[in-house]
């Protein structure tokens, strides 16, 4: 989710110093991480980073619609270290007009921006919005966004609130969220009510961080609260929460299965 797409973009390096490391370790927004992804040491650019041929590789493993995802481009900048921009909404507008570049280039029926960081610090707003929105606005299929407050070695690491983020979520360039509430619980729904209805809830009903695996009755109930909540032709999809890498094939395997079951259920299909 980071490494990837730092390694290949040119001005960061990926080797770096102890007081490099000191620098990175005195941001109180990152103690889980203990180094830098990389140090910024001249302008961002492309480097060998070529997400249209990941897409062109991906693509040709179906023949079914496809999503593509994509890192954003506040995320990518919390984790960095910063020693040629003048501040890090600069640092940020560089590397999302790298990413816009590769978007621009992808022809994946929907492409997801993935925000990990956003969700502890909607104070960053200001500065992320207007990068984030520059890369949605360069893709051609459906825009979403994924927020969550962190998937760190099965824990969350991120702290906050979803209706803190309202007015974030409100100015993105998107046709649908892409959020985690079943490990969270679905008390907060009720904030959606603001949220702009151009833009679409995805409704994640399936908790990743626990082995079980949820009955399709469950799921249907969870769509069936969710609605009930917003109203009919909020929620245009149903997912996980993010983080499915952590779990045997099986659980994983099985987890999916009672997701399209409770969603089927839901809408009356057998």
């Amino acid at each position: 989710m980071i490494d990837y797409f730092i390694s290949r973009m040119s001005g960061i390096r990926t080797r770096f110093s102890i007081s490099d490391i000191d620098e990175f370790r005195a941001d109180t927004q990152l103690k889980y991480r203990t180094d830098p992804a990389g140090i910024v040491h001249e302008a961002v650019g492309d480097g060998v980073l070529n997400l249209a041929r990941d897409y062109d590789f991906t693509k040709g493993l179906t023949a079914s619609q496809l999503k593509f995802t994509c890192t954003g481009p506040h995320m990518l900048t919390k984790v960095l270290t910063d020693r040629f921009y003048t501040d890090r909404g600069e640092l940020c507008m560089a590397i999302a007009q790298v990413l816009r570049r590769q978007m621009e280039r992808i022809g994946a029926e929907v492409i997801q921006i993935d925000e990990a960081n956003i969700s502890g610090h909607p104070e960053d707003r200001e500065w992320a919005l207007p990068a984030i929105n520059h890369v949605l606005d360069g893709i051609r299929g459906k825009r979403g966004v994924h927020i969550c407050f962190g998937n760190y070695g099965g824990q969350s690491v991120q702290k906050g609130f979803w209706k803190d983020l309202m007015p974030f979520m409100n100015g993105l360039h998107c046709d649908h969220l892409i959020l985690e509430f079943a490990r969270r619980g679905y008390d907060e729904l009720d904030a959606f009510r603001e949220l702009d209805p151009k833009i679409g809830l995805g409704l994640s009903v399936v908790d990743i961080k626990d082995n079980g695996i949820e009955s399709p009755d469950l799921i249907a109930s969870r769509i069936e609260h969710a609605q009930k909540i917003l109203g009919p032709g909020r929620i245009p999809f149903v997912h996980p929460d993010c983080g499915f890498w952590m779990l045997q094939r099986s659980v994983a395997d099985g987890k999916m299965r009672a997701l399209v079951q409770g969603r089927n259920l839901f809408e009356g299909r057998k």
